[in-house]
């Protein structure tokens, strides 16, 4: 006698089956299984009730059923979208995860968004579509509120490094303000009340929140900004932005640099111009060398590998059947000083 199958959580609604589907499209199941799998031999109108019910009851075959599922029902595969797995942030948030995942017997599949809501969406889709237990994401579009059908499900979904909008789950940043905010006041502490800004695309929350930390702590020390250069996503604009700050009338003699691509386009120009001793800089995320430069690099560093550990004991949790009101857990920044951003400035006492 075959033991019943355990009815899904409170408040979450089991996934269609493909039986599901044929019973609302009026036909077999071998039918509806030839739809899924583009086979030749269905009737047009037998086609059209399977693709009509398809899209009405939201169903997604399984493609692991045969290689990954368990008789748990699980796969044993979490889907982690993350920004760019080459860029060194990306690459240590996905490493704490695989090894937590590796602990306990599960494969962690990895794309990157490039910033793109489309290739997000399309990530996403491809991985749900193949039952991934969970989720982690790092998002790039505005409104993730297209995931509601998948959390109803059941499936455990945590964003990490930026809010989620428009969706109510957990997610796992840095203190992006509580960073900022230290990267200047240490500056104003060498003497510098000509600090500029360069930040990453305005449209990404973790630039927002450091551009807000950044003119809050200015304000306590009752200074303005020298300037503010946003929307830079790459080395070549962050160097150009400043050999323009550098060559105007009221030159900055310190910089913020809130992103570790931004950071590296601006030594790269400090360099070059031979200022590099003489423009304090601190950057917000540490990256490789940044410690053998000359001089080496002041950072905030963020924590990518605590932040993957914390997503990854919350996804193991959702799925051992703990439940909990979704909250945002903040992973805390710290100050790393080595040179660049200990160069006085003309108000150093």
């Amino acid at each position: 006698m075959h033991a019943a199958a355990s009815a899904p959580p409170t408040g979450v609604k089991a996934r269609p089956t493909l039986r599901d589907v044929a019973l609302l499209a009026g036909v077999s199941t071998k039918t509806v299984s030839r739809v899924v799998n583009g086979e030749a031999g269905v009737s047009p109108p037998k086609l059209a009730a399977v693709r009509r019910a398809i899209t009405q009851l939201d169903y997604r075959p399984n493609f692991t059923a045969s290689s990954l599922r368990r008789s748990s029902g699980r796969s044993a595969a979490i889907a982690a979208v993350l920004e760019d797995l080459a860029n060194p942030f990306s690459a240590a948030l996905h490493r704490a995860l695989e090894d937590a995942a590796r602990e306990r017997g599960v494969l962690i599949f990895a794309g990157s968004v490039d910033e793109s809501p489309e290739r997000e969406r399309d990530l996403i889709h491809a991985f749900t579509m193949r039952q991934a237990d969970a989720l982690v994401v790092v998002p790039a579009s505005d409104d993730q509120s297209y995931l509601a059908g998948e959390v109803s499900a059941g499936t455990p979904v945590v964003f990490v490094d930026r809010p989620p909008v428009g969706l109510p789950v957990d997610a796992v940043l840095a203190d992006n303000l509580r960073g900022a905010a230290s990267a200047v006041h240490h500056l104003a502490a060498h003497g510098h009340r000509d600090i500029a800004y360069l930040g990453d695309l305005q449209t990404i929350a973790t630039a927002r929140e450091r551009f807000q930390g950044f003119r809050e702590a200015l304000a306590e020390h009752g200074i303005r900004p020298a300037a503010a250069v946003h929307d830079l996503h790459t080395e070549h604009g962050s160097a150009a932005a400043v050999r323009r700050l550098l060559a105007g009338d009221s030159p900055p003699t310190a910089l913020f640099t809130s992103q570790n691509l931004v950071t590296i386009g601006a030594i790269r120009t400090l360099q070059q111009l031979g200022r590099q001793h003489e423009v304090a800089l601190v950057g917000f995320d540490d990256f490789p060398l940044a410690d053998l430069l000359q001089p080496a690099v002041t950072v905030i560093a963020q924590d990518p590998s605590e932040m993957g550990r914390v997503a990854a004991s919350l996804i193991f949790r959702r799925l051992d059947g703990e439940q909990w009101r979704p909250r945002t857990h903040l992973v805390a920044t710290r100050l790393i000083p080595r040179g660049s951003g200990e160069i006085s400035g003309p108000h150093r006492q």
